[in-house]
């Protein structure tokens, strides 16, 4: 599904430049479930932010179903985003003055659905969260934990094939991590959903299909 062909990025200013991943080759198939560990700063934010097209690599090729898309205009790149990735961030992101439902909604408001459709399709991915009482609540009435499965919601609203999480249990406590764990696999195995997961947490890697580790910028294992 996602290709990363020798691919690196390399940040540049007027006076200094900054290589931040280097040589890097990565397929992630349809169902795949991977976790990127590395220390801080080694680059994997960065590769997630080139899987999910949302940056451009310096050299290097990056493949979506086998077509590189080094020459796809920003318009068609947005279009896919929203059609076929979800992101879940560390820390939520979600909108404190718009209730549970609302956060969900927003990727479909980037569709051509209508209202009573979105609404519906929301309402069906907070219920597959399981968060269905908890629709009309506002996230500041959620614990973190729920805030996630919140987010999580939002991700897989919209049906992508390719799920990109950074970090999505860092701020959670042990037993809630697992919840999401828990919520990820679910996803991978029981509808298909490719998943690339951050994480610093070696047992969380170890539920995974594989690891991908990276130090200074390079791919190791």
């Amino acid at each position: 599904m996602i290709r990363l062909e020798h691919v690196q990025k390399t940040y540049r200013t007027d006076r200094i430049e900054t290589v931040a991943l280097t040589d890097i080759d990565l397929d992630v198939e349809k169902g795949a479930f991977l976790s990127i560990m590395g220390p801080s700063g080694c680059g994997k934010s960065t590769l997630l932010n080139l899987m999910g097209l949302l940056d451009r690599p310096s050299e290097g090729t990056v493949r979506l179903d086998g077509e590189a898309v080094a020459s796809w205009e920003d318009k068609r790149l947005a279009r896919l985003r929203n059609q076929r990735i979800g992101f879940i961030f560390q820390s939520f992101h979600l909108i404190p003055d718009l209730q549970v439902v609302d956060n969900v909604e927003i990727p479909l408001l980037y569709r051509s659905s209508s209202a009573g459709e979105r609404r519906r399709t929301a309402l069906a991915a907070i219920e597959r969260v399981g968060l269905g009482s908890r629709a009309h609540h506002f996230p500041s009435q959620l614990s973190g934990g729920q805030q996630q499965r919140v987010a999580v919601a939002r991700a897989i609203v919209g049906r992508p094939d390719l799920l990109l999480a950074d970090e999505p249990t860092g701020n959670l406590d042990s037993h809630m991590g697992d919840e999401i764990m828990d919520l990820l696999e679910e996803l991978n195995q029981e509808h298909g959903t490719a998943v690339v997961m951050v994480t610093h947490d070696e047992r969380l890697a170890g539920r995974t299909q594989r690891t991908v580790r990276l130090f200074d910028g390079r791919q190791v294992a």
